[in-house]
């Protein structure tokens, strides 16, 4: 496997257990010596074995090799990588001679009792299945216990798949061309209509025969050829936010192989694929930040910063959103020494701090402490940790989103005054809906043909009915998505966990770990619609580890370790 296909924890890694060896040119006799002495005695260290390549893996049943790449806190990780047709859907057999396709590098994480492998996908569109294996291999492994086999993969277009979705032609260009100012719809539209039809252009300019290709459906299609790869017949997987929208289409198009799908963070696949204008993801964003206020006022000054400051969730609200104004119309020059300087501006503390946090509320304490030092008018720590830069690798994000749903002078009206003026009011729906205003202008200009053949429906029957999951109140992806996503898959239910973040990971449940433990290795569903409560507080002392504490006394061993894995 090629080593660009790995990530950079791996590539740092084999950095320091391969060192290049750059005294060799007048070795001495003890150096050889000792090397000697290394190779005979690999079996004892073979993490350190210089004269050897990696071993190549193979396994009973599956028609790929894979190699070790690393290891996740000793965990051995192993990585792989499929070649899938350009056009999963093409009715005639491509040509052999034409060797156009993508390259989807896969990763997984064995467990030593697993028979069976469960699919991942973080989401985005987007979203690095490498890097979330990473970040959450471990948890997902300690809520599911040793039954599966984590695997997951950067999707065509993504991150290390080849090749990427680009709409430049390299990083310096991207780096000039990407970025445009979208902070005030009326003031900034002019320059974002223009910047938009350029973009319209560069990107089918850049990826050529590719463009069409990279979207949802294709992307499920290529699910398949990765279960056929490992020699698996029935999908069991696990999809978050994005990775909703991808399960469904999934089990919309492939019912009879979708044998175990859990979607948790539900997308609505009918706006997303058919919808023109507004739309739901952001009914519950302010209820959310309403629940930041409150669950701070319910909490101490020691864990909620912020509590000191007023003697109500409404009083507070209004503190912070008088300071973000006042930011808005004056950003802070924030000095710390000749290298690190910068203006903190109302953008970089609100979609980086504020919306960001909303997704997970283990960031609300240290959050609300950023913002009581702003309020005090000390907005360093803010900039510390919120002036960070938005870069991307490749445009993933935008293809698929594009690729996915109705663009061009067909569903949007065409000229600058036209567009501003309908979406005007859905952008003064929300306190967030700014960071949705590009994409409206990249809808707008976007003519790439739709290539593909999905069409969402109600009544879908699958192998077994599907496992729908999400927080009451989801900042992006909100509850009425499960619903509407519980009514188009027959037998499928819907596990509600009473409180806020992004997907039910986001806070410690025991009931809705079990519920989806019983899922995956039973089948067991729900009898009906079921709420789960929350065993963690919002709000955490200092030193407690970053974890939520619990406010529940588990009597049951295992609903406390399930707990603590969370």
């Amino acid at each position: 496997m090629e080593e660009k296909l790995l990530p950079g924890i791996w590539t740092r890694e084999r950095e320091i257990r391969y060192p290049r060896l750059q005294n060799w040119i007048l070795p001495s006799i003890w150096t050889l010596f000792a090397l000697l002495i290394l190779c005979n005695n690999y079996n004892l260290y073979p993490r350190l074995h210089p004269c050897r390549s990696p071993k190549t893996l193979k396994y009973s049943g599956e028609h790929i090799t894979w190699e070790p790449c690393g290891d996740l806190h000793g965990k051995p990780l192993e990585c792989s990588s499929i070649k899938v047709p350009l056009d999963q859907f093409a009715t005639e057999k491509p040509n052999p001679a034409n060797k156009k396709g993508f390259k989807i590098p896969l990763i997984r994480l064995r467990s030593a009792n697993a028979t069976q492998n469960l699919l991942l996908n973080p989401g985005g569109p987007g979203a690095s299945g490498f890097e979330f294996l990473y970040r959450r291999g471990d948890q997902l492994q300690s809520i599911l216990g040793s039954g599966f086999h984590l695997l997951t993969f950067d999707p065509r277009g993504v991150n290390s798949s080849t090749p990427a979705a680009s709409c430049y032609p390299d990083a310096k260009t991207r780096q000039e061309q990407s970025h445009i100012r979208a902070r005030d719809a009326a003031a900034d539209s002019p320059e974002i209509y223009a910047w938009a039809q350029n973009f319209a252009k560069a990107c089918p300019d850049t990826m050529a025969e590719y463009a069409p290709y990279i979207n949802t459906p294709q992307t499920a299609a290529d699910m398949n050829s990765i279960l056929d790869a490992v020699g698996q017949e029935d999908m069991i997987y696990w999809g978050f936010s994005y990775g909703t929208l991808l399960g469904q289409t999934y089990a919309g198009l492939f019912p009879e192989r979708s044998k175990r799908v859990v979607i948790d963070g539900v997308v609505d696949q009918f706006a997303w694929y058919e919808g023109v204008g507004e739309s739901d993801e952001l009914i519950d964003t302010e209820k959310v930040l309403d629940g930041f206020f409150d669950e701070c006022m319910k909490a101490d000054a020691g864990s909620c910063a912020l509590a000191s400051l007023a003697k109500s969730n409404e009083e507070l609200s209004e503190i912070v959103l008088s300071a973000m104004d006042k930011l808005r119309h004056q950003p802070i020059d924030v000095y710390i020494n000749n290298t690190v300087y910068g203006i903190l501006t109302y953008e970089k503390v609100w979609y980086n701090g504020v919306f960001a946090a909303l997704y997970k509320p283990p960031l609300w304490s240290s959050l609300a402490q950023n913002l009581y030092s702003l309020v005090q008018g000390n907005a360093t720590p803010a900039f510390l940790a919120y002036n960070i830069g938005d870069e991307l690798n490749d445009e993933s994000n935008e293809f698929v989103t594009l690729n996915d749903g109705r663009t061009g002078p067909a569903y949007w009206p065409q000229g600058k005054d036209s567009l501003l003026a309908q979406i005007t009011p859905w952008l003064n729906q929300s306190l967030f809906s700014n960071s949705f205003l590009t994409s409206f202008y990249q809808k707008q200009q976007w003519k790439v043909p739709r290539t593909h053949p999905y069409l969402p429906r109600q009544g879908v029957k699958t192998a077994h009915p599907l496992l729908i999951m999400s927080t009451t109140y989801d900042p992006i992806c909100p509850l009425v998505s499960a619903r509407v996503a519980n009514e188009a898959f027959a037998g499928s239910r819907v596990v509600e966990v009473e409180g806020y973040g992004h997907c039910s990971v986001a806070v410690a449940s025991v009931c809705a770990a079990k519920h989806l433990r019983a899922f995956l290795y039973e089948g067991k569903l729900p009898d009906g619609y079921t709420r789960c409560k929350v065993d963690s507080a919002y709000f955490v002392s200092p030193g407690e580890n970053g974890h939520m504490a619990t406010q529940t006394n588990f009597e049951d061993v295992e609903d406390r370790n399930i707990y603590l894995a969370q």
